[in-house]
């Protein structure tokens, strides 16, 4: 079965999304390519800059992880601005952002208010209030969701319930759950058998992207 992990960090996972910076080496697998914002210096463009050389690589699916952090990212408007520039790469090539956004909701909602025609945003790693989220519906973000599913009264079981099925993902990340344990405990959750689930997000997946993954 196809279970999609539209973010992690692990090598060689089947079915996977791997996260790269610009400065590691282009992985045999499916990749998404950004600048995460704890790695962000004056030195930027030159980052772009490899991304754009690797736009049309065939296992390119995304853009990212990229986006906001006020605990251990630079000035505020320094992340504003590389995240705006990578993601009209995102929307030239019609590909998602994968969002990085640690305390960085109002950049976030700036980048919206500034772009009406953003990409697609898949805020990974969703574990926010969902009152968060619901007011972010209105734009073209959607939310993955991982190892925080796993854990009672989060943030992330109390939303993925209110989340509409259209704008859900499921993702790994730095966690060692497999991410067909993912997927049960979100078919737990939702009532939805995890077949459905599979369906669900191939079919997100297909309408956010232009790239179409290799199901092997």
């Amino acid at each position: 079965m196809f279970f999609l992990d539209i973010h992690t960090h692990s090598i060689g996972k089947q079915n996977s999304i791997l996260s790269r910076r610009p400065e590691e080496t282009i992985p045999s697998q499916s990749f998404s390519l950004g600048i995460h914002p704890w790695y962000l210096k004056t030195d930027w463009a030159d980052l772009i800059n490899i991304i754009e050389q690797n736009i049309h690589h065939p296992h390119l699916q995304a853009i990212g992880e990229c986006g906001f952090d006020l605990l251990k990212g630079p000035e505020e408007n320094l992340q504003l601005e590389v995240f705006a520039a990578q993601a009209k790469i995102a929307k030239k090539h019609g590909l998602p952002v994968i969002l990085h956004c640690v305390k960085g909701l109002h950049l976030l909602q700036a980048f919206l208010k500034r772009n009406p025609e953003s990409p697609a945003i898949i805020w990974h790693g969703y574990n926010q209030k969902p009152e968060v989220a619901k007011n972010l519906l209105a734009r073209p973000v959607y939310f993955s969701f991982g190892e925080a599913l796993m854990k009672e009264g989060s943030n992330a079981q109390k939303f993925i319930r209110e989340c509409p099925l259209d704008r859900i993902f499921f993702e790994t990340d730095t966690s060692d759950v497999e991410i067909s344990s993912i997927y049960k405990q979100a078919s737990v959750i939702l009532g939805l058998s995890i077949e459905e689930l599979v369906f669900v997000v191939r079919d997100n997946w297909n309408h956010i992207s232009k790239r179409k993954l290799n199901e092997g």
